[in-house]
């Protein structure tokens, strides 16, 4: 999916970040300079630009020349537009009038992100990607907000560790339960095409909270159904 700005809620996504940085998962962030959208394609051009010269490339090429700006564009419209709170997707809840008390599930939810040790992808192409589960206590969310938030932490420079405590606190915090489950498997480049090198390495990370993490029946109807 890419960036809808008519389905975003900017007073959401602060108050998400806040918490976030509470619970000591927030991606490392510095000194915020409020750089506008176009002078950070600016610096990011020029940047990459010195990046492309030390590699001894000829960017006067008409076939390089336009890289540097491609890539800031890049960065800033598609891979990383996560880091801006303004982006947090409007996660729409209704009250759970209907009592429902069992498990909601989505599964197999598309993963697709950047390593921030290497800036190589790391996706679910090949893997079950993101599953999802929560118990409703006063609150029902919208299923494809649930792809929407698992789209929005991976849309910044991550490791999957914190993808999936974002993912998993940012529910809680929305849904005001605890009672929410988060497992992804991912494959990650920068273990495919550098260092080890394995084709076949999958990486999985889960965050269990609530009667998921203390209820095992709970836990291991949730396990069974992911598999």
């Amino acid at each position: 999916m890419s960036l809808d700005k008519t389905k975003t809620d900017s007073k959401l996504g602060k108050d998400v970040n806040l918490y976030l940085t509470e619970c000591g998962v927030q991606t490392p962030m510095s000194i915020i300079h409020n750089f506008s959208k176009e002078d950070k394609i600016d610096n990011i051009t020029q940047s990459f630009t010195n990046i492309m010269k030390s590699l001894e490339l000829d960017i006067k090429d008409d076939s390089l020349k336009e890289t540097p700006k491609r890539v800031a564009k890049m960065y800033i419209n598609d891979l990383f537009w996560g880091l801006d709170p303004d982006n947090f997707p409007k996660a729409t809840v209704i009250e759970n009038k209907m009592n429902y008390d069992e498990m909601v599930l989505e599964k197999n939810i598309s993963v697709k992100s950047c390593c921030e040790h290497h800036f190589m992808p790391f996706f679910s192409f090949n893997t079950i990607g993101a599953n999802i589960a929560y118990i409703p206590k006063n609150k029902v969310l919208g299923l494809s907000k649930l792809n929407r938030i698992v789209e929005y932490f991976s849309r910044r420079p991550q490791v999957q560790e914190r993808l999936t405590e974002q993912i998993y606190h940012a529910l809680a915090f929305i849904l005001g339960t605890e009672d929410v489950a988060v497992v992804i498997e991912a494959e990650h480049t920068c273990v495919k095409m550098r260092g080890v090198e394995d084709d076949n390495g999958k990486t999985i990370t889960s965050k269990l909270g609530g009667a998921f993490k203390s209820q095992p029946q709970t836990r291991a109807e949730f396990m069974r159904l992911i598999q």
